[in-house]
């Protein structure tokens, strides 16, 4: 007998953002693993008798091991039983989502894939920044500033693809690289913003330049936009007065 798993994205943070269809998977399922990164609101649309495991990851801080995940999601679904892997943003962008979907596969276990905004889109979107305008970027590109190789990105290939660049998990590593991508002939006054607890009510943001920001004061998680689409924020204007001031 074999049950049935939903790699499900919870959106970027605010319960309210996820889809109706993930909401409907978690009333679906016996049980939900559920990462760190997922706001616990989004749990009020699983049943009360569903069984909630904890497989929390967040840099910096003991997580736990992908392996064993994978072994828990094989292992419930062929008990027979639905199970919900909820997963911050969406699932296939830097959240393991293909590895767990190559894993269950493999072992001959259902899956359906129920995409979520991530955070990419929806932190710079509560800003009023679009990723992509006709009038400023031809594209977006997302990249992590922490890689399982610990290999960097290649910054210069970014810094003149022209595209705006949205940094995940980039924080620890902020001031290397917005030197590479100076150094790469990016220019220093290039808006840039970063972005923490994006779409919840502890949000924090910073909007500077590649040339002036700084992490100083923000923990994470936390995104990092750079581009002219900064400059449509909503909070530009009084950011950059202040500057001046």
């Amino acid at each position: 007998m074999s049950g049935k798993v939903y790699l499900v994205g919870a959106g970027p943070g605010d319960p309210e953002l996820m889809t109706l269809k993930a909401a409907r998977a978690l009333g679906r399922a016996d049980v939900v693993l559920v990462d760190e990164l997922v706001n616990r609101g989004c749990l009020a649309h699983a049943r009360s008798d569903a069984k909630v495991i904890e497989v929390g990851k967040r840099g910096g801080c003991k997580s736990t091991p992908q392996a064993f995940i994978e072994k828990l999601l094989v292992q419930y679904s062929r008990q027979g039983m639905i199970v919900a892997r909820l997963k911050g943003g969406d699932p296939f962008v830097f959240g393991r989502g293909g590895e767990e979907l190559e894993a269950l596969l493999a072992a001959g276990i259902e899956v359906e894939v129920i995409p979520g905004i991530t955070a990419g889109l929806g932190a710079p979107a509560t800003l009023g920044i679009p990723v992509t305008h006709r009038d400023a970027a031809c594209g977006v590109t997302f990249v992590t500033g922490h890689t399982k190789d610990g290999n960097e990105p290649d910054w210069t290939a970014l810094a003149r693809s022209g595209t705006t660049l949205v940094i995940y998990m980039g924080l620890r590593k902020l001031e290397k690289i917005l030197a590479s991508l100076r150094e790469a002939g990016m220019s220093p006054q290039t808006p840039a913003c970063i972005i923490e607890n994006g779409t919840l009510k502890t949000q924090r943001q910073v909007i500077a330049t590649l040339g002036s920001l700084s992490a100083t004061g923000f923990q994470g998680p936390a995104i990092i936009v750079v581009g002219k689409v900064v400059l449509f924020s909503s909070l530009k204007q009084n950011s950059f007065q202040r500057k001046a001031a």
